[in-house]
């Protein structure tokens, strides 16, 4: 194999690349500095030689001082040359000055290491011996001192110099002298050792600062791009280090204008700028200096006048050094405070929700004299479903924001007002004079409510009911007088509307028996302890009955029979009419199956019924277990159920017409709409309310609206019986004047058993004959 021999410039450039280019062109830059004390050298080796001139009497050493000086000054101008206009930026300018340095120490050294060679060897002076080895000797300290940014430059003039003197001595002859040219030699590794020392030691010196500097500049990029700001205390508690955070929250231009400053000058700062108060100040200061102290962490929030909220925390370091950090908490303080206020506040009216009020009334309650008294109203929007059914929930929620608008002004020390969701709002007066005192002020905000407001073009009238309790402070809590404002709140309700009632004791009696009652209820409906009667319904024709409404019928252990009006609107309250409708046509389909073919039965399905598609598997199954025929069945609804959702309602309707069960509207003529049901649903039969028929035997005008009702339904088909039917004069005008299908009410006996129908069925009414010539009723 070849070996490849690795050129000077090669070896120099690996050198470069091994200390780092910056480094090896400060080495560079450091042999030109202070060319002085070359002027001084050049003086002095000219001076020399002059000297060893006079000594020796040769010619030659005066040629050699002028070389010497020569050189010297050749050296000094050169270097005073290359600080002038050198530049050491790059690694190219470093390499092309060092070799330009080369030339003149070269020179420089080559003449001063020829003079020795000529004083000991060549022209040999005693003098000049002692005094060329004397100014070499010296100059070896400049060797190192001066060329130890360049390693060549430190050979070249370490053999040029002192090798000459050792070769001259060796030369000489005498054992001595060789000896000691010996001696010399090894001062040539010695200079270019300590040369290399130096370089090594400058290096590392280098290296170390190098490394400083980054981490410095790192430390402080980090610091000063940190979006908290920080601040760093010495043992006195004045800053040692600063971001520049830290110097925009002081409103200071830079991060050195916080250095020597204290924690009390600094908060002073945002005092004198309005930004904080003296006494936040002063709390501020207290709270870091004690966690300082304590060396454990501890935050302080602090808000600015400006709006800002600021976050500091404080802990001690080490060696006596104490840290303070602060960031802006501002989005996060608007966040908190956003979510505090969405969870304590009504979001459409602004008003406290039930959560907070019930907070906010506890601790009224709680503070102050216990015997005072104090009152809570619970206010509640009469027919406010009717707005949101007919115009929209979002006019439904302009009145809303309407009213709370007028109740939030009623606000203020010692009153408080909520929505406590829906129509219903809540108002608490903390101190009540007496009763009368509490009647003035509800009286008050009714006057207030009084009068339309005008909600996305339509103008809405303000109607509220409202209940109300007294107490005195020390013998009730919230719950307790929110209980009691409600039944009062269901007793104004009861009684017409538009008012508000004071709770009674009374009311508390009713409300429990009422519970108590559901109570029962329940029981009854599970256990089966329902009965079904059946009210006759009677051909018109024949005087027979024709069919009949099952009705049903609750007998309590305790009260007795107790009235359909009252235990029916309980269950519907109860959520469980849907279960007795299910036990009724259950138990009518049972009972009809058993009577005469001609005998048919209505079953009344509640609204509930017709909101879940289980209504017609529910017919469908009782039909299957008693085995009645469809057509003998008839189903009942009221307007109340056409009216949640007629699309789907109908559809409930047109499945039950195909099982082959009739279907009858109840209640005609009481509700608004009803005449569009005629054409619109797939009806059989209409069922005229006992309203029409009041006073028909002494108003022809309810008499012609009634015939003409019955004449409506007969050119669409449907067949027509009319409801209550109390007295002999008013079958008599129906039988003459309105002729209906069917008639039913108590002047055919009270709701009879299911044998009762069943042996009533053949059975004609008594008074048929009298009316036979008009009626001209089949025989029977």
């Amino acid at each position: 194999m070849t070996a490849v021999r690795a050129t000077p410039q090669a070896m120099q450039e690996n050198k470069a690349a091994e200390i780092g280019e910056d480094v090896y062109a400060g080495f560079v830059r450091s042999l030109f500095n202070d060319p002085g004390i070359l002027l001084i050298g050049a003086f002095c080796h000219g001076l020399i030689g002059i000297l060893v001139y006079f000594t020796s009497g040769h010619p030659a050493y005066l040629a050699l001082a002028a070389l010497m000086l020569a050189a010297g000054l050749y050296r000094y101008y050169g270097i005073r040359k290359g600080l002038r206009i050198g530049s050491f930026e790059t690694y190219e300018q470093a390499k092309k000055w060092e070799r330009y340095y080369l030339v003149g120490g070269t020179i420089q050294a080559f003449f001063m290491g020829l003079f020795c060679f000529t004083s000991i060897y060549l022209i040999p002076d005693v003098f000049g011996e002692s005094a060329a080895i004397a100014v070499i000797m010296g100059s070896t300290v400049t060797i190192v001192g001066r060329n130890y940014g360049s390693k060549t430059m430190v050979a070249v003039q370490a053999f040029t110099v002192v090798l000459p003197i050792a070769v001259g001595l060796m030369l000489k002859g005498h054992l001595g002298d060789f000896i000691l040219g010996l001696y010399i030699v090894p001062f040539i590794f010695i200079i270019t050792r300590m040369a290399s020392h130096v370089r090594t030691v400058l290096f590392n010196a280098i290296s170390e600062r190098k490394t400083a500097a980054r981490l410095a500049e790192r430390f402080n990029r980090a610091l000063n791009t940190m979006s908290h700001g920080l601040v760093m205390l010495g043992p006195d508690g004045k800053v040692v280090v600063g971001n520049a955070e830290a110097a925009h929250l002081m409103s200071l231009r830079s991060p050195d204008q916080l250095l020597g400053r204290s924690i009390h000058s600094l908060l002073l700062r945002g005092v004198a700028g309005g930004m904080l108060a003296p006494k936040d100040c002063r709390y501020v200061e207290a709270q870091l200096t004690r966690a300082l102290r304590e060396g454990r962490d501890r935050k302080v929030l602090v808000s600015f006048s400006n709006g800002q909220h600021y976050e500091f925390s404080a802990r001690e370091g080490n060696q006596d050094l104490g840290v303070i950090t602060f960031e802006d908490v501002t989005a996060r303080v608007e966040a908190e405070e956003k979510i505090r206020f969405m969870a304590r506040y009504d979001s459409l009216t602004g008003l406290p929700n039930r959560a907070y009020f019930h907070e906010l009334v506890g601790e009224a309650m709680a503070s102050g004299s216990r015997d005072r008294l104090c009152a809570l109203a619970v206010l509640d929007l009469d027919d406010f479903k009717s707005v949101n059914d007919t115009l929209g929930h979002p006019v439904g929620d302009g009145l809303i924001y309407a009213v709370a608008e007028r109740l939030a002004a009623v606000a203020g020390q010692g009153v408080n007002v909520s929505r406590f969701g829906g129509d219903e709002f809540m108002i608490f007066f903390d101190r009540v004079e007496d009763e009368s005192h509490l009647t003035g002020l509800l009286d008050q905000i009714f006057a207030d409510l009084q009068g339309e407001v005008d909600v996305a073009g339509h103008g809405l009238r303000i109607q509220a009911s409202a209940g109300a309790v007294l107490s005195r402070v020390d013998d009730t809590d919230v719950d307790a007088m929110i209980v009691k404002a409600d039944l009062a709140l269901y007793k104004a309700k009861e009684l017409g509307k538009n008012n508000w009632r004071l709770f009674e004791a009374a009311m508390d009696a009713a409300f429990r028996n009422r519970q108590l009652m559901k109570a029962d209820l329940r029981t009854a409906v599970e256990g089966k302890a329902l009965r079904v009667v059946y009210q006759p319904i009677v051909a018109m024709n024949t005087m027979r009955i024709a069919s009949c409404e099952a009705l049903c019928r609750w007998d309590h252990p305790d009260l007795g029979p107790v009235s359909p009006s009252i235990f029916i609107p309980l269950a519907e309250e109860m959520g469980i009419i849907s279960e007795i409708s299910t036990f009724v046509l259950a138990a009518a389909c049972a009972e009809c199956a058993k009577w005469p073919a001609q005998t048919s039965v209505s079953v009344n399905l509640s609204a509930k019924d017709f909101r879940n598609r289980d209504v017609v598997q529910k017919v469908r199954d009782a039909l299957a277990t008693s085995g009645l025929a469809a057509g003998r069945l008839e189903i009942e609804v009221t307007e109340t159920a056409l009216l949640d959702d007629k699309s789907l309602t109908r559809q409930y309707i047109e499945e039950l017409k195909q099982l082959g069960v009739r279907i009858a509207l109840d209640d005609f003529g009481t509700g608004y709409s009803s005449l569009s049901y005629l054409h619109k649903l797939p009806l059989d039969k209409i069922k005229i309310d006992r309203s029409f028929l009041m006073d028909v035997t002494q108003n022809k005008r309810s008499l012609d609206l009634l015939k003409g009702i019955v004449d409506l339904t007969r050119v669409l088909g449907l067949t027509v019986t009319i409801e209550g039917v109390e007295t002999f004069e008013q079958l008599k005008i129906l039988v003459h004047s309105v002729k209906p299908d069917l008639v039913q009410g108590f002047l055919f006996g009270a709701a009879l058993s299911a044998s009762g129908i069943e042996t009533m069925s053949n059975v004609t009414w008594p008074f048929a004959a009298e009316l036979r010539p008009a009626a001209k009723l089949a025989t029977p």
